[in-house]
């Protein structure tokens, strides 16, 4: 199984990097540890950031429903990695 490290808040140098994951710390959203994943790579963090940020602003869900299809979606990937099913 692959591990991922995170990176701590106190080694990001990146100014704009670490404004995301203090972000993501204080107010819990996008997820903190998925934030500390992504701060490998500017540009993935970026793009997250920049994603989760306009689907909440401009987004055409409302909130209760986005967060519902984010549950099922995250509920029924499991069947995907089922054996045989799993092409990995």
């Amino acid at each position: 199984m692959a591990r991922i490290s995170y990176v701590h808040p106190d080694d990001v140098t990146d100014p704009e990097m670490k404004e995301w994951l203090a972000t993501a710390i204080e107010t819990g959203r996008p997820g903190p540890e998925n934030q500390a994943i992504r701060a490998h790579n500017k540009v993935v963090m970026r793009s997250f950031t920049s994603l989760i940020g306009t689907m909440r602003e401009e987004g055409v869900l409302e909130p209760e429903l986005r967060e519902l299809m984010r549950a099922r979606i995250a509920t029924s990937w499991d069947r995907l990695f089922e054996m045989p099913a799993c092409h990995y």
